[in-house]
């Protein structure tokens, strides 16, 4: 009886398959290849809701985040909510001295509240916004960020962070079409905007003309710039504007600006997340301003 063509084939594919599999694992073992990272199931956010918060609410969550604004003089807190262990990592001796109230949960709780797929560490702190800053309250550092209509909060969040690391003095956004302070941001700039001021204007054209009578230099990022960043610095006051993904600076912004400039970038992909973007830039004017120092 002849034997049937598929029935071979796949039992030839099974045992090749089975032998690729052997080798791997021997791989593995002698270290030449790394051994991938198990998979978590992702949690879904189906079935969930978010609840309603007031204009005066916000609810911040993760062991940085958290810690950072009970850190912040300028923070109204309202309560707190952890786990027992995340208590012990906050390092808060007694609940008692936060002089808010404070409820014991369990991670599960949280995920009710915040969603099954916020990393929220097992704590949660409401509070008020911080008060409005305005472009008076800037402070002496020669270096600002400026973003015309970033909507993604985990993007201006990223920003921030970077912002810090390279001691910024502000991040500045338009009231319209960029996010207010919120948890997803916050998680995202992971403490730092209880470090730098973020300030809304009403205008940004006219926001860029008032720091042009302050003495910066504002430099527009566009991947059509007429020259390199590097090439395009001037001044011991800087001013980085990036614009939205996809849409980048828009025609009012870049006729206000000082300068057009482009990040260089030799490889294949000419375009990067805004977040990476202001990163590279704030590095390249760091350098800039250290030669003027």
């Amino acid at each position: 009886m002849a034997k049937d063509p598929k029935i071979d084939k796949t039992a030839r594919d099974t045992h090749y398959a089975t032998l690729r599999r052997q080798v791997r694992d021997a791989r593995r073992e002698r270290g030449e290849i790394p051994t991938p990272e198990p998979q978590k199931p992702r949690k879904s956010n189906a079935g969930w809701t978010p609840p309603k918060l007031a204009p005066e609410q916000v609810l911040l969550y993760g062991l940085h985040t958290v810690r950072a604004a009970l850190d912040n003089p300028e923070r109204k807190l309202i309560k707190l909510s952890a786990t027992q262990n995340a208590l012990v990592r906050l390092e808060i001796a007694s609940v008692e001295n936060l002089g808010i109230p404070f409820e014991t949960v369990t991670p599960q709780d949280l995920d009710k509240i915040l969603g099954p797929e916020a990393i929220h560490q097992g704590v949660m702190l409401e509070t008020r916004p911080l008060p409005p800053r305005r472009l008076e309250a800037l402070q002496d550092s020669p270096l600002i960020l400026v973003l015309d209509q970033v909507t993604d909060p985990h993007n201006v969040g990223a920003i921030m962070r970077s912002a810090v690391a390279f001691d910024a003095g502000a991040v500045i956004t338009t009231q319209r079409h960029s996010p207010t302070e919120s948890g997803v941001m916050a998680k995202s700039a992971s403490g730092a905007l209880e470090l730098i001021p973020y300030i809304q204007v009403t205008n940004l054209a006219d926001a860029l003309a008032e720091l042009h009578k302050l003495g910066f230099f504002s430099v527009g990022l566009d991947s059509d710039g007429p020259a390199p960043m590097e090439e395009t610095l001037v001044g011991d006051r800087i001013a980085l504007v990036l614009g939205a993904e996809g849409k980048g600076l828009r025609q009012k912004t870049r006729e206000t600006v000082s300068a057009l400039a482009r990040l260089d970038m030799p490889g294949a992909i000419k375009s990067l997340n805004v977040s990476n973007a202001a990163a590279i830039a704030l590095y390249a004017s760091r350098q800039h301003l250290a030669t003027k120092g």
